[in-house]
C-alpha cells in the first residue's frame, strides 16, 4: 500500500468550502496518497475573537504536517485583523512564493496566445514586513526591510527553479534607481548569484518599465524574480492577462514547511451556489502534489483538466459564448476532469512535472564589515513647519563632536539652501555628523535636544560599513 502523506487542510470561507471539496475530489479519484487532517481558519476564528484568523492549536497540526492547502478566507472589515496568509508565511518560515502564469488560448479568452511565465515572490520582507510608526499628527512612516539573506534565498531559488524546469532566462525587477540601498542590495545580489547558472539568461528591469513590459508582450519572460510588494501586484496582473485570476493557483515554499492556494479571493457573493471555479486551488494542489513528491498524479490531473479546458467545458467565469460548448457548475465541472483522468491535450502543451525535488536553499555566509558610527538622524515635530526656525532651536544642541548638517522634509533637503517652493509637513529629519563619534555622544546629543523643549518622534543612527556610507543622502543634497 502506497504511503500516505499527512496534509492539513482549511475549507476556508465564502466560495472555499465549495472549490475545496471539488479540489480534493479530484485528488482522490486521481489517486492521491494523501493523510487530511482539517482545521478552521478565517472569519469564524476572527469573530471568535483571534485578530490572527487561525486559532492557535491549528499551528500543531501544520508544524506535525508541515503542508498546508488552503482555500480562500475572508477577512471582516474593520481594524485590528491580521492577514492569515502573511501570518503563516511568517510563522512557517515560507519565504518564496511561486505563481505561474499561463495562457490557455484560444480556449480561454487572453490578448497574450503564447503567454507562459513564472512568477518568484519574496515573501517574508519588503514593506510587508509591517512596521510602522505614527511620528506626528501629519506624518507616518514604513520600513522597508531587504536584507542580504532573504534576498538571496529568493533568488538562488528562482535560479535553481529555472534550472529544474528548463526555462531559459531569470529576469529580476526593482526600483533601484530610486531606492539605491534596498533595492539596490536584491539587485546585486542577483547580480552575484547570476553567473552560477551560465547556461540561464539574465536581465534586469527597472520594474515600472518591465511592468509596463510585462503587461504588454509577456512572451518576452520566462521567470521574473522580485522583492514582495513588486511581486505581490504584478502577479496577479500577470495571472489576470494570461486570462483569468480565478485560474491562477501559488506555492508558498520555506525551508522546513509550505502552504498552497487559489490567488483568488473568497467571493462571498458567489458562495453556496454551485458556481464558483475551482481550477486555482486545484492548480495550488498540483504544485502541492509535486513538492510532497506526487509528480506523476499532479501531471495526471493537469492533462486531464487542460482536456477539459479544450473540450470546451466551463464554469461561468470564463464561458464564452461561441466558443465554450457547456456551462457547467463547481461540482460538475470536476467530475468532468475526473472523467477525462488519463487523457492528454490535443492542442495545448501537455503538463510535464519534474520528480527530482528542489535542493534545500541556503544563504552564503560572508565576514562580517568593519562598522563606525557616522552620527545620527532625530525626527522632530515642528508643527510651525519653517525649517530655518527648526535649525536655529536645534543647531543649539550642536557640540561634543557631533555638528547639525541638514534638516530634510519627506526626504527633501530643507536646510541649508532649502527651496522656498518646497512643501513642509510637521515631520522633520535633522542629521547630526562626526568624526567616529561614540554611540554614548548621539545619546547625550538627544538628551540635550530634549532639554530644549524639542519633540523627539524617532532617532536612528548613521553608520559606515567597510568605509562605504551606510545611508543615503537627502534630495538635493
Amino acid at each position: 500500500m502506497p504511503t500516505r502523506t499527512p496534509i492539513t487542510v482549511a475549507h476556508g470561507d465564502g466560495i472555499g468550502p465549495e472549490i475545496m471539496a471539488a479540489t480534493l475530489h479530484i485528488l482522490r479519484e486521481a489517486g492521491a496518497q494523501l493523510d487530511i487532517e482539517t482545521i478552521e481558519v478565517g472569519e469564524k476564528v476572527y469573530l471568535a475573537g483571534n485578530s490572527s484568523g487561525i486559532d492557535p492549536s491549528s499551528w500543531a497540526s501544520l508544524r506535525r504536517t508541515k503542508v498546508f492547502l488552503k482555500a480562500p478566507i475572508t477577512t471582516p472589515q474593520g481594524g485590528g485583523y491580521k492577514s492569515l496568509n502573511v501570518t503563516t508565511r511568517k510563522m512557517l518560515g515560507l519565504y518564496a512564493n511561486i505563481r505561474p502564469c499561463v495562457s490557455y488560448h484560444p480556449f480561454v479568452r487572453t490578448k497574450h496566445p503564447v503567454m507562459d511565465l513564472v512568477v518568484v515572490r519574496e515573501n517574508e520582507e519588503d514593506l510587508y514586513a509591517g512596521i510602522e510608526y505614527q511620528g506626528t499628527p501629519e506624518e507616518i512612516l514604513a520600513l522597508k526591510l531587504i536584507t542580504r539573506p532573504g534576498s538571496e534565498k529568493i533568488i538562488r531559488y528562482a535560479f535553481e527553479y529555472a534550472r529544474q524546469y528548463k526555462r531559459k532566462k531569470v529576469t529580476c525587477f526593482t526600483k533601484d534607481n530610486i531606492l539605491k540601498m534596498t533595492d539596490g542590495l536584491f539587485h546585486r545580489i542577483f547580480d552575484e548569484i547570476g553567473p552560477e547558472y551560465p547556461e540561464i539568461e539574465k536581465e534586469h528591469w527597472i520594474v515600472d518599465i518591465g511592468a509596463a513590459k510585462m503587461a504588454d508582450t509577456p512572451e518576452a519572460f520566462d521567470v521574473i524574480v522580485m522583492p514582495n510588494l513588486y511581486g505581490d501586484v504584478l502577479s496577479d496582473v500577470a495571472a489576470q492577462i494570461a486570462g483569468s485570476v480565478g485560474l491562477a493557483g501559488s506555492s508558498n515554499i520555506g525551508d522546513q514547511a509550505a502552504m498552497f492556494e487559489a490567488i483568488h479571493g473568497s467571493a462571498p457573493r458567489r458562495a453556496g451556489q454551485n458556481l464558483a471555479n475551482p481550477s486555482g486551488l486545484l492548480h495550488g494542489a498540483l504544485l502541492m502534489l509535486v513538492h510532497i513528491g506526487q509528480a506523476e498524479v499532479a501531471q495526471r490531473i493537469h492533462n486531464a483538466w487542460l482536456k477539459t479546458m479544450e473540450d470546451g467545458i466551463h464554469t461561468y467565469d470564463i464561458y464564452e459564448e461561441g466558443k465554450s460548448k457547456q456551462k457547467v457548475g463547481t461540482k460538475e465541472f470536476a467530475q468532468a476532469v475526473v472523467d477525462r483522468l488519463g487523457q492528454k491535450p490535443q492542442k495545448l502543451k501537455a503538463a510535464e512535472y519534474s520528480t527530482t525535488p528542489m535542493k534545500p536553499i541556503k544563504p552564503s555566509t560572508k565576514p562580517a564589515p568593519k562598522m563606525e558610527l557616522a552620527g545620527v538622524d532625530v525626527y522632530i515635530e515642528w508643527p510651525s513647519k519653517k525649517p530655518p526656525e527648526l535649525a536655529a532651536a536645534i543647531g543649539k544642541a550642536s557640540g561634543d563632536g557631533l555638528t547639525l548638517e541638514m534638516i530634510a522634509n519627506r526626504g527633501v533637503k530643507v536646510w541649508p539652501d532649502g527651496s522656498p517652493e518646497t512643501f513642509c509637513t510637521d515631520g522633520f529629519r535633522c542629521r547630526f555628523l562626526g568624526a567616529s563619534p561614540t554611540l554614548k555622544q548621539t545619546v547625550a546629543l538627544q538628551d540635550r535636544i530634549a532639554a530644549l523643549g524639542l519633540q523627539i518622534t524617532m532617532t536612528v543612527n548613521l553608520r559606515n560599513f567597510d568605509g562605504k556610507s551606510g545611508f543615503t543622502l537627502a534630495q538635493g543634497q
